[in-house]
């Protein structure tokens, strides 16, 4: 069940160890057994997959996967390109066109960003279908927390974008070299109250051109 790249994996290796992963895994071999459970297995590590830590230039947090079928690929945020555009990201890519002026790609596929080292992590990374956070407080959270945490320390420069005071709960793991921008959730239930306008992208790319690192391309 751990499909990891190896820089990863070497990072994690500690964890794989403890109690709580061990737990862990047993949990989900039955879940997986007995019900339908989201993303598929081999996707479960797909954030970790796309880029390793010495590339990571941002951190987008999320909190389970998509629950509906066909959505959840294992990015936070993203679903496949023939999946309707959930109403967050609908609302994340309206902020993009109002703060870039630009238009986006018509699809929420966001491996196009990930590619370019944007880490799209969801602190809980399995999911039964139709049953939000039915795999919280399960020990996912114990791993990615040591995740974000790993990537706090890094020396190098990363934007951390906290949507939602879930995610920010996180930042007294970032460390003052980073640049932290936090707004509400891009919800449609809180995306109007400072969400839009909150122009984190253009200051995402302002902040890595400074610090010597290549733009992201949010299109």
């Amino acid at each position: 069940m751990i499909r990891l790249r190896k820089s990863w994996f070497e990072l994690l290796q500690g964890e794989f160890d403890k109690p709580y992963f061990k737990n862990l895994q047993e949990f989900l071999k039955q879940e997986y057994c007995n019900y339908e459970i989201y993303p598929a297995e081999e996707n479960i590590f797909n954030a970790l997959n796309h880029v390793s830590l010495d590339n990571i230039k941002v951190v987008i947090i999320g909190q389970d996967p998509y629950h509906e079928p066909r959505q959840a690929q294992g990015l936070s945020f993203s679903v496949p390109e023939d999946v309707d555009i959930p109403p967050s990201l609908v609302n994340i890519m309206k902020e993009i066109e109002s703060d870039l002026g630009i238009s986006c790609i018509k699809h929420g596929n966001l491996q196009r960003w990930a590619k370019q080292g944007v880490l799209l992590l969801n602190t809980v990374l399995t999911v039964r279908r139709g049953q939000a956070n039915s795999h919280k407080d399960r020990g996912w959270e114990t791993l990615t927390r040591k995740i974000i945490e790993i990537v706090g320390e890094r020396q190098k420069p990363i934007v951390f974008l906290l949507w939602g005071s879930f995610a920010q709960s996180f930042a007294p793991l970032i460390g003052s070299q980073h640049l932290i921008l936090k707004a509400p959730h891009p919800s449609p239930l809180s995306a109007y109250r400072g969400f839009f306008g909150c122009k984190h992208f253009s200051k995402c790319n302002e902040f890595l051109i400074k610090n010597g690192i290549d733009a992201i391309d949010w299109q």
